[in-house]
């Protein structure tokens, strides 16, 4: 077996070397004149034995790392760093099928991780809603109000923690339909509605009725991101607002047949009055893990993952989400969107 793959390896080298040999030897005796044919032969016998010396050594040690290769290949780990043999099919399979074992099952455990983890958010919304209630009997007003604004907190992160394990979840929970785009809107101002009662955020929401193609729950976690930094970025020396608009974009879309068809997309915008974004941090909010010079300043605690996820779900869903803003003014996302408008 050691032999045939020696042969498979070098009888191309072997066929080379006999070209030429043969071609010499030919020359040789059919042109050169002399009769002298024991120096050819001698020379003959001299270069093979040179080339078996050094052919036997080559294989010998070819059969020494054979032998070897074949006791790692019975291991269950990698062995291309310890064997060496980046040319060699053999080991690229095993150390392929190791990793693709491995592969999967760090993939079974983070499956695992994330079933436990939504399991355990739904668990542990039972007791927190009871807390919600139970806060409601404290007669303190002050004490209450401390009170429902953590559990509103934690109630707010379970939320957020539930609908990150669904996205990072292998198989995406998806469905695109026609949905009023007000009522997403209004779902996401319900959600964060005690935040915004009591940091009394003023609400002008100017959105036509008008109907996108999109998944509700996804596209009110995405305003939920948005709202959320709305409120924790408000300025302390003013008074907040928080705008909602629509603007309706024309524009046709050239078919393979070569007609145009009349498409329409709606931006959604959504203006707030708070410290805003440096032009320095603009450019990269929707980073992974990006917090920015609010984050360093010491007066906000953030984990820089939420426009991150927000921007992630909307080239799922097809959207496109901006920002723009003016520090100490105003900060402005837009999301476009496909839409139908009442005809």
């Amino acid at each position: 077996m050691i032999m045939l793959k020696w042969f498979k390896r070098k009888w191309r080298a072997y066929a080379v070397l006999f070209f030429f040999a043969l071609s010499f030897n030919m020359y040789f005796l059919l042109l050169m004149r002399t009769t002298q044919v024991e120096y050819l032969l001698y020379l003959d016998l001299l270069l093979l034995v040179f080339l078996a010396v050094v052919e036997g050594t080559a294989f010998f040690g070819f059969q020494k790392k054979e032998r070897r290769k074949k006791v790692f290949l019975r291991e269950n780990d990698l062995i291309g760093e310890v064997l060496d043999y980046p040319d060699d099919r053999e080991v690229f399979a095993h150390d392929l099928l190791i990793l693709e074992r491995r592969l999967q099952e760090k993939f079974a455990e983070n499956c695992d991780l994330q079933d436990y983890v939504a399991k355990w958010c739904h668990e542990f919304k039972i007791p927190l809603s009871a807390a919600l209630l139970i806060s409601e009997k404290i007669r303190d007003a002050d004490v209450r109000t401390d009170m429902r604004e953590q559990l509103e907190r934690m109630n707010w992160q379970m939320n957020m923690m539930m609908q990150g394990c669904r996205l990072q979840s292998p198989l995406f929970d998806m469905q695109i339909r026609q949905v009023p785009l007000e009522k997403c809107v209004r779902a996401s101002i319900r959600n964060n509605q005690f935040f915004l009662i009591q940091k009394k955020f003023q609400i002008d929401m100017r959105v036509e009725s008008v109907t996108v193609y999109t998944d509700e729950v996804w596209l009110t976690y995405i305003l939920d991101q948005i709202l959320s930094n709305a409120v924790k970025y408000a300025a302390l020396e003013r008074e907040h607002h928080i705008r909602f608009w629509t603007e309706k974009m024309q524009g046709q879309t050239e078919t393979a047949a070569g007609f145009f068809e009349e498409d329409s997309a709606v931006k959604l915008y959504i203006e707030d009055n708070g410290e805003g974004i440096r032009e320095c941090d603009i450019r990269r909010v929707f980073e992974k893990g990006y917090t920015g010079s609010n984050y360093h300043n010491g007066r906000y605690r953030s984990t820089g993952m939420g426009l991150y996820m927000a921007d992630k779900i909307a080239g799922k869903l097809g959207h496109e989400i901006s920002v723009e803003s003016c520090y100490g003014e105003y900060t402005r996302f837009c999301i476009a969107l496909e839409g139908r408008f009442p005809t």
